[in-house]
């Protein structure tokens, strides 16, 4: 099997996050119900939650950040934070950022090519780590051996989480929208002081995610479309899938469709291809991972149709017989960035044909 390593983060994310902060006043609510507080010049302090409800303060914006992979990086790159950034794990590839991005995120220092080592990171001079992987104890384990919450401290460096990615174990429903990358959007501004921006990229968000809504919204349940997110790049032996608690989730929903896993708690799930079968979707995304350039990209989508056409097990199919294939790239669909509102746009036009402008 393919390693479950990509872009920017793991397969199974478990643990904590980040809530998000309100928009600049006092006593703002955050986006896990509590309490912001904020006051004073630039919007700060700003008081920022876990999914425990323990607190992080900052009475200014950090200078020297260390994200734990591409995909908080992205976030920064596009808040205007990306100056601040001086280290991350888990790189972007280089051509698998928007081209605006690619260049400012290849001039970040790498400190670990998957996760940062302890130390390493302990002694990178970091402020804030924006964590993705969830590696606090006492939530089911972490990602390699990550610092306690208490050398953090020692070392001087702030630890917050992104609640989309981050808290998909604790959830206790579905996640059906993307609220929750709006709230890591919303928040991370706030922390860096680039709120007016965040506001923008999360109306920008809104508004195509709700001319879908307003296009398709109406379509009963039951004749949605089922989907079927194939996630080639994690191995084709033994089918690993999107639950109701990914973000994938989130975007597929969003768009009109019906997630045929989306009977699954949790983030991910190994499954049989007799389940996939069972489920006989009316589409399938090839879920491949950006190679870097469109002549690569166009390679692995085409070995991922090929694959599907011609196994035994999936080419029956009624996506697979009709050519229902949607060529669509897996981090701008289960990682939680901005991109997530352009996959809605893009899943609803596939789809809904001659409704989604």
């Amino acid at each position: 099997m393919r390693s479950r390593v990509w872009w920017g983060t793991t397969a199974v994310v478990l643990g904590l996050l980040v809530a998000g902060c309100g928009q600049d006043g006092g006593g703002d609510k955050d986006a896990a119900g509590g309490s912001a507080a904020k006051s004073g010049s630039g919007g700060y302090p700003v008081t920022v939650t876990d999914c425990r409800g323990a607190k992080t303060t900052f009475s200014g914006a950090p200078k020297n950040i260390v994200t734990s992979n591409a995909s908080s990086l992205e976030l920064l790159l596009r808040l205007g934070a990306g100056d601040k950034v001086i280290g991350t794990g888990f790189p972007p590839g280089k051509g698998t950022l928007p081209a605006a991005l690619d260049a400012q995120a290849q001039k970040v220092r790498v400190l670990g090519r998957a996760v940062i080592p302890k130390e390493k990171l302990l002694g990178s001079g970091a402020d804030l780590y924006i964590d993705t992987f969830a590696s606090m104890g006492g939530m089911g384990g972490g990602m390699g051996d990550a610092p306690t919450e208490a050398e953090y401290k020692a070392a001087g460096i702030k630890h917050i989480y992104l609640k989309s990615t981050a808290c998909a174990s604790t959830r206790t429903s579905p996640v059906t929208d993307l609220a929750a990358v709006e709230d890591d959007i919303t928040s991370l501004g706030a922390v860096t002081g680039t709120s007016a921006r965040a506001g923008e990229l999360v109306a920008g968000m809104k508004e195509q995610v709700n001319a879908v809504e307003a296009a398709v919204g109406q379509t009963p349940e039951s004749k949605r479309p089922t989907y079927f997110f194939f996630d080639y790049d994690a191995g084709t032996k033994q089918p690993s899938v999107v639950c109701n608690r990914q973000v994938a989730n989130a975007v597929i929903t969003s768009a009109g469709a019906r997630n045929v896993f989306a009977d699954c708690d949790g983030d991910y799930q190994q499954v049989g291809w007799e389940d996939v079968i069972a489920k006989n979707p009316d589409w399938i995304q090839l879920g491949v991972r950006n190679r870097g350039s469109e002549a690569a990209n166009k390679k692995a989508f085409d070995q991922a149709q090929k694959w599907l056409e011609s196994n035994a097990a999936t080419k029956g199919l009624t996506a697979v017989k009709a050519g229902h294939f949607l060529r669509i790239g897996s981090e701008q669909t289960t990682i939680a960035g901005v991109s997530n509102a352009d996959t809605v746009v893009e899943i609803a036009k596939t789809l809904y044909p001659g409704k989604v402008d």
